[in-house]
């Protein structure tokens, strides 16, 4: 039975409510709210007392490793044992869902038999799968019929009817998590209660694995989120959870389960590759009348990993047109279509997801029709802005920073994008130079962000500089690659990403703003892939359509 306040504390509730809601403080008026507070888990961090999971030790714990097939969709065929089993410390071997456990009194133990393992797998379907075979299907799905994300005008029509017509192809690859903290997980599951300790994001789900795992009620599970070392979506996804949970249940003690680098790189949950076909018509006297944006890509929605019922007959996933659907642009004729392109390489969330991609496409080819247009490329923009006046805002911002417009000395380039995500509103500069030998390197980022009401600017600030690393090292290095149905890259020496001497010198303005709060995590992240690009066509007049950008592309 629900019991009821009574109505006169009902009353007296809703009227401090509406008290309230009428003595909202004057922005004036604020001590905190807009500066800098520090994190209070910087000294944590610094000093050594920061948990992560790696530091949970428990009485009788063991620590495991889970091998997983190389293949996509692979399953275990047999293992050989013996070798393993012969070393010092390894106490079992056994098959867990995801693969082949192994059980060592040591981490050390456990490495050491892990490397003599004789395994067979069974292949699957996938074996044949490589980068050269998935880019041939993303090629013949862009040709099929796509789902309508958006359809302002007639754009069909405008295309034909236009003086000029502009189109381009933009591709980007699968990109890893490559968080510093390989997964890992602590597991102690006894008789009446299971206690987790996890890097994880989503501590509901990790408790509902339990759960199922190991017949207990929720309420008998405790999960404690530890520190995270990295992220960026990966930790969403509890499949390293659900390994150490199958580990201390079979062996009735306490797990440490850890994954080799190589296991995070080539068992990752990737950020989806994707193909853009782009079409744009401009008319006599330059002006943009038509866009057409077609994204071809893997689902996340409806991939191997979320088997949601399709609500439409053309599989429309919007998220993958985040980025896309709602480009700010004033444009006359709009159309931005999906068609989904699955394969066996799951995939996932990644910072930013569709919008690093999405911003991509589109901030490349607001260049090219600049440059058709003949016009410059920050005008260009604005033209077409005059129904988002914070995006306007962002672009000037940075323009004035930079002296945009006046020629650079020592070699150096410019390029700009701007784009909303998060709802928050983010422009971008970089200057660049170019070597004799196709490097590049990136010398200045500055960034404008109008992401509402600041409530901690420091915060805003640094996350917009990791959002700027983390998207360079996408553009610049980081791909990945299948060959044979797996991953090719294992580690850092062939999943690079920026070192301390690569690092630009970046500059981040906040817009004053009494706007509804946005993201700051993500919305930093979409505009640096393009703005480089953009830089790069102003320093070599070449256009740079795939990612990541190549010495050898500049070179040839």
């Amino acid at each position: 039975m629900i019991r009821r306040p009574p109505r006169s504390t009902l009353d007296r509730s809703s009227a401090a409510s509406d008290v309230y809601k009428r003595q909202l403080k004057d922005p004036s008026d604020f001590k905190l709210i807009g500066t800098d507070v520090l994190r209070i888990d910087t000294p944590l961090k610094i000093n050594g007392r920061a948990q992560f999971a790696m530091d949970v030790n428990i009485e009788g714990m063991v620590f495991a490793f889970v091998v997983r097939c190389p293949i996509f969709g692979g399953t275990l065929g047999s293992i050989d044992k013996r070798r393993a089993l012969s070393i010092n410390g390894v106490l079992d071997i056994f098959e867990v869902s995801n693969g082949v456990a192994i059980v060592g009194s040591t981490t050390w133990a456990a490495l050491q038999g892990r490397k003599v393992l004789d395994i067979s797998w069974k292949e699957g379907t996938a074996a044949d799968l490589n980068s050269d075979s998935i880019d041939k299907l993303f090629k013949e799905q862009g040709k099929k019929r796509a789902a309508k994300g958006r359809n302002d005008g007639n754009t069909k029509r405008a295309l034909r009817n236009a003086e000029t017509v502009v189109e381009a192809v933009y591709q980007v690859p699968f990109q890893a998590h490559a968080a510093m903290e390989p997964m890992n997980c602590v597991v102690d599951i006894q008789p009446d209660r299971c206690r987790l300790w996890a890097p994880t994001q989503s501590p509901g789900d990790a408790r509902k694995q339990a759960s199922e795992i190991t017949g207990l009620p929720k309420e008998k599970i405790d999960v404690n989120v530890t520190f995270l070392g990295g992220s960026f979506g990966r930790r969403s996804f509890n499949d390293f959870i659900s390994d150490a949970l199958e580990v201390s249940y079979h062996m009735k003690r306490p797990v440490k389960l850890i994954w080799m680098r190589e296991d995070d790189m080539r068992h990752d949950y990737y950020r989806p590759a994707s193909r853009h076909i782009m079409a744009g018509g401009l008319s006599k006297d330059g002006k943009l009348e038509a866009w057409k944006h077609r994204v071809v890509a893997p689902s996340i929605l409806f991939g191997q990993m979320f088997k949601y019922p399709v609500p439409l007959k053309d599989k429309l996933d919007i998220i993958a047109l985040e980025g896309a659907r709602n480009v700010t642009y004033a444009i006359p004729n709009i159309r931005v279509e999906y068609r989904s392109a699955n394969t066996a390489v799951p995939v996932g969330w990644w910072r930013s997801v569709y919008d690093s991609q999405n911003a991509y496409a589109n901030e490349c080819f607001m260049d090219e029709l600049a440059e058709s247009a003949g016009q410059d490329p920050l005008q260009f923009r604005l033209t077409y802005l005059t129904n988002s006046p914070r995006d306007t805002e962002v672009l000037k911002m940075v323009a004035k920073k930079v002296n945009w417009g006046q020629k650079l000395s020592n070699g150096r380039s410019q390029g700009l994008a701007c784009h909303a995500s998060f709802k928050s509103h983010v422009a971008q500069v970089a200057e660049i130079s170019v070597n004799s030998e196709g490097m590049i390197r990136v010398h200045r980022v500055v960034c404008a962000i109008d992401c509402g009401q600041v409530v901690n600017p420091s915060i805003v600030r640094s996350q917009i500089e990791s959002s700027i690393v983390y998207g360079l090292s996408a553009a610049l290095k980081g791909e990945i690659t299948i060959e044979n149905g797996g991953v090719v890259e294992g580690n850092f020496h062939e999943f690079e990403v920026l070192r301390f001497h690569e690092m630009p010198k970046v500059e981040v303005y906040i817009v004053k703003s009494d706007e509804h709060p946005g993201g700051v995590g993500e919305p930093g992240l979409p505009p640096i892939a393009p703005a480089i690009a953009n830089a790069v066509f102003a320093a070599t007049g070449k256009r740079i359509r795939k990612l990541p950008i190549k010495p050898e592309d500049l070179r040839s």
